[in-house]
């Protein structure tokens, strides 16, 4: 799942920072609010994301970042003399990245404690044509699309339609290829603790997504892939995209709405996410890049296009195939943006918000020792705590962290499966942080480049 050189770190719940709703009175409600929340960030919450300040990226012939770091005040507002060497000093950051992993195109944003934002591109949208990546161009947000999925089943259960201790084959719809075993609960699956098998892992289905990568895919056409069950519900952590591919349709058949319509009602347009949108129901919101498959990093290599022709990304086999796990699109800006609101309680308000983050103890008991809560993983980078998810399908890779402590909030997508953009996330907080401490050497997991699968 994370093939960063990181320390799982769990962490308490964030303070009600934001505006968030009354809770329900309903058993899960109540267990979370005994949880203790985390010390103030003192970053400014800003609900109203389309007024983020987005400077223009320094251009992608900046010179490489010198030695000194422009240091935020105390306060945490960075001083206006230090503003522009800092953003020459992001933009070099990743320039330099994605021309030594061999990246086609990448998009980041960084979004401040004062509420203020940078975003800056690098490469090629379609190489091709050389069509440059700007701020502005999208990339499939592949398992990244897990919290908005996890979002909406956590306001459902706030609202009494769902309870986190529901068996999960009393909520799905009839007549679904899979056998799901009665003790499997909807915890289970926002946890990946149900034992159910990934579709996506099974190599039979790889052939047959890329033979047709035009076609549409149902439900019950990817999960025919899923195979036997991993282990007992909820004696192991496996990580499976067959989890929220299943969740997806529990919120459908609890609201009777499309998954779609129920991201861009309840989260999309409420945060004023305007360049993000469901690909397998919804049509592009902004340019999207297309995604390649790169086999090398020698200047020579040649990435691969997959592209086709379909205005999915990175082709609509899979994306509709992943349905709940992975098919969300959008903006580096609009996922910082969403991480930043989520955990910082502005969707799922204060009590929403302690369920979220509330299951890291116990996925941390399995092996391998991860902290994941209910569609989060947290992470301690060079020391810095963070909330977030990362993301990878062919052609895709991406990831977003929220550092809580340090009120920052860092995004980095990419047109490409094979590097790992947590090393940028890394680079960038470095940049923008004071302080640092070594971190230990990489642990490689997760599905495997060549695979299509939506890996977190």
């Amino acid at each position: 799942m994370v093939a960063i050189g990181l320390t799982a770190l769990g962490l308490g719940i964030l303070g009600g920072a934001g505006a968030g709703r009354s809770p329900a009175a309903s058993p899960d409600l109540a267990a979370a609010a005994s949880i203790s929340p985390l010390a103030s960030t003192g970053r400014t919450s800003t609900p109203a994301i389309a007024a983020s300040a987005t400077p223009s990226p320094a251009p992608p012939s900046s010179p490489a970042p010198s030695a000194a770091q422009p240091s935020p005040s105390p306060s945490g507002l960075i001083p206006a003399d230090a503003r522009a060497e800092l953003e020459r000093r992001l933009q070099a950051t990743i320039d330099r990245a994605r021309t030594k992993l061999a990246i086609p195109g990448l998009s980041a944003t960084v979004l401040f404690p004062d509420g203020t934002s940078w975003s800056g591109a690098s490469g090629f949208a379609r190489v091709a044509t050389k069509t440059p990546a700007t701020p502005e161009t999208a990339f499939a947000f592949a398992s990244m699309s897990k919290t908005f999925t996890s979002a909406v089943i956590l306001q459902l259960i706030d609202e009494g339609k769902l309870s986190l201790g529901d068996p999960a084959v009393k909520r799905l719809p009839a007549g679904l290829p899979i056998t799901v075993n009665p003790r499997i609960t909807i915890a289970m699956l926002l946890d990946h603790t149900s034992g159910l098998a990934d579709y996506f892992l099974n190599p039979k289905i790889d052939p047959v997504l890329q033979r047709d990568p035009g076609r549409a895919w149902t439900p019950a056409d990817a999960l025919r892939f899923v195979g036997k069950p991993l282990s007992a519900p909820g004696k192991a952590w496996h990580y499976s995209n067959t989890n929220y591919l299943l969740l997806g349709l529990i919120a459908e058949r609890a609201t009777g709405k499309p998954l779609a319509t129920l991201v861009r009602e309840r989260l999309l347009d409420p945060l004023g996410l305007a360049a993000t949108w469901y690909q397998a129901g919804e049509s592009a919101k902004a340019p999207l890049a297309d995604g390649y498959r790169v086999t090398s990093t020698k200047p020579t290599a040649r990435p691969k296009d997959l592209a086709d022709g379909s205005g999915v990304a990175p082709f609509r086999s899979v994306v509709t195939a992943a349905g709940g796990a992975g098919s969300l699109a959008g903006t580096s800006a609009d996922i910082a943006h969403w991480a930043r609101a989520l955990y910082g309680g502005d969707v799922l308000g204060p009590i929403g918000t302690g369920i979220l983050l509330s299951d890291f103890t116990k996925t941390r008991g399995y092996l391998p020792g991860v902290s994941y809560g209910f569609g989060v993983q947290a992470l301690s980078i060079d020391g810095h705590p963070s909330l977030g998810h990362s993301g990878r399908l062919l052609g895709f890779r991406g990831a977003v962290r929220d550092f809580p402590i340090d009120g920052l909030t860092i995004s980095v997508l990419t047109n490409q499966s094979r590097a790992d953009p947590g090393l940028i996330v890394r680079s960038l907080l470095r940049v923008v942080s004071p302080s640092t401490v070594p971190a230990p050497s990489p642990r490689a997991s997760g599905a495997p480049a060549a695979s299509v699968a939506p890996a977190g």
